[in-house]
């Protein structure tokens, strides 16, 4: 193992004075200041992250801490398990997560250990495996779990717990894979999310409240491009993630965009540098760390990198065995803020309101003329439809459905012809109360201060054909 040079860490907050005593009376300890990295064996060239499998199931991998300028350091934290990945830090700096299998033919679970002592805990023991644990404010967790019934199909939805492993909740229900998810400074969680049915689409970032709730497109590339990596916020208010071509998987470009406006703030910050970016840790404004294979380049080696300059700097970790494949700082940080939950499990239903299924993009070229109107939607299952609804004189329209329960939206002309859409899975919390302003809008756009016709009557109940079904859901509220 090569480490070279010393790289500058932002100022490091001290947890305490007895922490760090303990810390420096034991030989086994990690301290804060130190860099976990995630490595993988050198026979695995190029990580499938666009189908977030080999994300997920690195074969063989290990979670390494080494003091950044002191070769010494090295130390392989989890030599107890077949395969670990997938680090993160609590807020605290004293614990950390992640997923591992402890032997070959076991399932991945999620895991945390003491960095203090380097004693570890099962947090989660399903047959299934769960991958992607991130510490949430309020003493719990979120990870992703593979999960096959006749809703999702086979997906890997989100879920949260007590890091304890009681109180389990499923807070997404769509037949998507999300992966690589990371809480935001607000308290909400921005995971990467590929459709898988009825077709695949390219991986997105979506953004949810942490009990399921206000689910949304945070970034979406321009078509062919995938996202393969987690994305981090940076303390100057940038979102900082990996991103490639559908065509050419192993070109990953380090990608920026702003919190406030992701969809139309685009900065490549690696154009006209040759190599393969995997992962990227910002350590402050002018200051990351990359996981990057260099053109030339066998293998994934830890970088700097200044995103002002948009180069690449010295290296940082290098191993002759092993893919370096990211890291993460042991540190205390900033708890993000707990938001409060709408979700009542006692109702079994949500609402959805739209305010004009007319709507137009104003970035859109004007093609008025062209524009067909649509006067209905259909609400389209997995497998099934549950309805075609009459919208409002104003295009709007709103909706009662089944809590928990993934369905997709398209609107209809007069005769029945599509005028657009699907458009993404969508699911309600029970209670959750939503609203959009069309289907072509852009999302990004404050509603229009109005009432719609729609909310003046009573909402329509979906599915709108199976009467049992509604009387059912009246019974219910």
């Amino acid at each position: 193992m090569k480490i070279k040079r010393t790289i500058i860490l932002p100022n490091i907050v001290l947890i305490s004075l007895s922490c760090i005593l303990m810390a420096s009376c034991n030989s086994k300890s990690v301290k804060n200041g130190m860099l976990l990295v995630t490595e993988a064996p050198q026979n695995i060239q190029t990580p499938d992250y666009i189908s977030g499998e080999s994300w997920r199931y690195l074969a063989g991998a290990r979670i390494s801490a080494f003091m950044p300028g002191k070769p010494s350091s090295l130390k392989v934290l989890t030599e107890n398990f077949f395969s670990a990945s997938s680090p993160k830090i609590s807020y605290d700096g004293r614990f950390m997560l992640f997923t591992a299998q402890q032997k070959q033919d076991e399932s991945w679970q999620i895991w945390e250990m003491n960095l203090y002592n380097r004693k570890c805990r099962k947090i989660t023991s399903f047959n299934d495996n769960c991958t992607d644990p991130v510490y949430l404010p309020g003493g719990r967790l979120a990870f992703t779990k593979l999960t096959i019934n006749d809703t999702v199909k086979s997906a890997h939805c989100l879920y949260t717990c007590n890091l304890d492993g009681s109180g389990l909740r499923q807070i997404t229900f769509s037949p998507n894979a999300c992966f690589a998810t990371t809480v935001l400074k607000d308290g909400r969680l921005l995971t990467v999310s590929r459709q898988l049915l009825p077709d695949k689409e390219d991986p997105m970032l979506m953004v949810m409240r942490p009990d399921g709730t206000k689910a949304d497109m945070f970034y979406k590339g321009a078509g062919g491009s995938v996202l393969t990596s987690s994305a981090h916020e940076t303390s100057d208010g940038k979102i900082v993630f990996i991103e490639a071509d559908k065509g050419t998987p192993a070109a990953g470009r380090l990608v920026s965009v702003s919190y406030n406006r992701p969809l139309h703030t685009r900065i490549d910050l690696t154009s006209g540098i040759a190599g393969n970016f995997c992962s990227v840790l910002p350590l402050g404004p002018d200051n990351y760390l990359v996981s990057c294979c260099m053109s030339g380049s066998e293998r994934y080696a830890l970088y700097e990198f200044d995103p002002v300059k948009k180069s690449v700097g010295q290296e940082v970790l290098t191993d002759p065995e092993y893919n370096i494949l990211g890291a993460v700082l042991v540190e205390e940080n900033e708890r993000p803020k707990k938001l409060p939950s709408e979700v009542d499990l006692q109702v079994k239903t949500g609402l959805l309101l739209c305010q004009d299924i007319n709507f137009l993009n104003p970035m859109l070229p004007d093609n008025s003329s062209d524009i067909r109107k649509a006067i209905k939607i259909e609400v389209l299952g997995v497998d099934t439809t549950y309805g075609v609804v009459e919208v409002e004189k104003d295009g709007s329209f709103q909706l009662k459905a089944m809590a928990d329960t993934p369905f997709r939206i398209r609107t209809l002309d007069e005769k029945n012809n599509i005028v657009n859409g699907p458009c993404s899975w969508l699911w309600l919390r029970p209670n959750e109360r939503r609203g959009c302003i069309g289907c072509h809008e852009d999302p990004e756009m404050v509603p229009e201060n109005k009432v719609s016709l729609a909310i003046r009557k009573p909402p329509v109940i979906i599915p709108v054909h199976v009467t049992e079904v509604k009387e059912k859901i009246v019974e219910l509220e």
